[in-house]
């Protein structure tokens, strides 16, 4: 059979169905310190410096071991927010592997969810699509929320507008 194009001879040659394949592309969430994971941010993050502190943060690692993402979870930054059973995700990091957003984004949630919180909160600039919160299961909260300090005041300075996400235990997937 003659092949039209390069699907059909990727898909002849094995390589789409290869397990061998497949275990090189699998990604793997392991705890690491919070000094890892501030110097893998600084190092791969293009907006913002890495957090101080964290609750906690986790990290996902390629088959081989090397590190390619990690993500803060704690207390929410705006007062507004910290009721007691909300947590946000204040950074999130990756060196552009293929997943690793969203990986890091549902383990995110289910160590939120084992600590009991009920709420995980994420930001987003405008400008970015959001494909990996949706692929973890959060839901884009209707209106764009501004960038808050620690007082809980809005930070006039930031100037940019920021989407909220959002996943709970009630009426999102659990």
């Amino acid at each position: 059979m003659e092949n039209w194009n390069g699907i059909q001879k990727t898909v002849h040659d094995g390589e789409l169905n290869n397990p061998a394949r497949s275990e090189d592309r699998r990604l793997m969430i392991s705890p690491i310190t919070i000094g890892t994971a501030r110097a893998f941010t600084a190092w791969t993050h293009r907006h913002l410096a890495p957090p101080v502190d964290a609750e906690f943060v986790i990290g996902v690692q390629s088959a081989g071991g090397a590190l390619v993402g990690v993500a803060f979870v704690d207390r929410p930054i705006c007062r507004a927010f910290d009721d007691g059973h909300t947590a946000e995700v204040t950074c999130l990091s990756t060196d552009g592997t293929p997943n690793a957003c969203s990986a890091l984004l549902g383990a995110a949630w289910r160590l939120s969810r084992a600590k009991g919180y009920r709420r995980l909160i994420a930001h987003t600039r405008t400008d970015e699509p959001g494909t990996s919160l949706r692929a973890a299961g959060f839901r884009r909260v209707a209106h764009p929320a501004a960038r808050w300090d620690k007082a809980g005041r809005a930070d006039r300075g930031a100037g940019l507008s920021r989407i909220l996400w959002e996943i709970t235990v009630l009426g999102g997937r659990s």
